[in-house]
């Protein structure tokens, strides 16, 4: 990738200019957050931090353009994702990110793409966002003790724990699920049970 630094800094004027400013602080936290996650399981710094601020750039788009431009992945959209199209801001992002600023790294765009329900073989960075995005300190659960049990785990083992309580959360609230949540949660805990934790 062209110099990773210029990228930050358009990525990060762009998304500014794009969502609400509680929404960019909320990013500026995620970045932080994937920072420090990148640091524990020794990945790139810099790639955490792009993928952490520029991941909700398009959460406002209007829903026609957000199914338009998501749909430029050359995925197709699902009938819940028809319905509810801010599922699709991550696939719009990560089209953003690619035309319009040429990221080309295929791992910083599945991060982006796949941050709001995660997936099955997640790569590194994908498992990084995802965390970062649930587990940032504003979130309601996230206390410092709860942030630093989880960096005790391994990157499958926090993962599997965050997918599960992400689930519980959902179904005590009664909001609509990932129809592969489950297998995701069932994928990440024999993971992490093979790493031993």
């Amino acid at each position: 990738m062209d110099d990773i630094k210029q990228k930050i800094k358009e990525i990060d004027e762009y998304t500014k200019n794009n969502i609400k400013p509680s929404r960019y602080k909320h990013s500026k936290r995620v970045a932080k957050m994937c920072v420090k996650l990148c640091r524990r399981y020794s990945l790139d710094v810099k790639k955490g931090y792009l993928i952490g601020i520029g991941h909700d750039m398009c959460k406002y788009l209007p829903d026609e353009q957000m199914i338009e431009t998501a749909s430029r992945d050359g995925q197709p959209i699902t009938e819940e994702e028809k319905k509810a199209p801010m599922l699709l801001h991550g696939r719009a992002a990560a089209v953003i990110m690619k035309e319009k600023f040429n990221i080309d790294d295929e791992q910083l765009l599945e991060a982006v793409a796949n941050h709001v329900s995660g997936k099955i073989r997640m790569c590194d960075y994908t498992k990084i966002l995802f965390l970062a995005d649930k587990c940032e300190p504003k979130r309601p659960q996230s206390t410092k003790k709860y942030r630093n049990n989880l960096m005790k785990l391994s990157l499958d083992g926090m993962t599997a724990s965050v997918l599960q309580e992400n689930y519980e959360f959902l179904l005590k609230k009664g909001y609509s699920i990932y129809p592969n949540t489950k297998k995701m949660i069932q994928y990440y805990t024999e993971k992490a049970g093979k790493e031993g934790n």
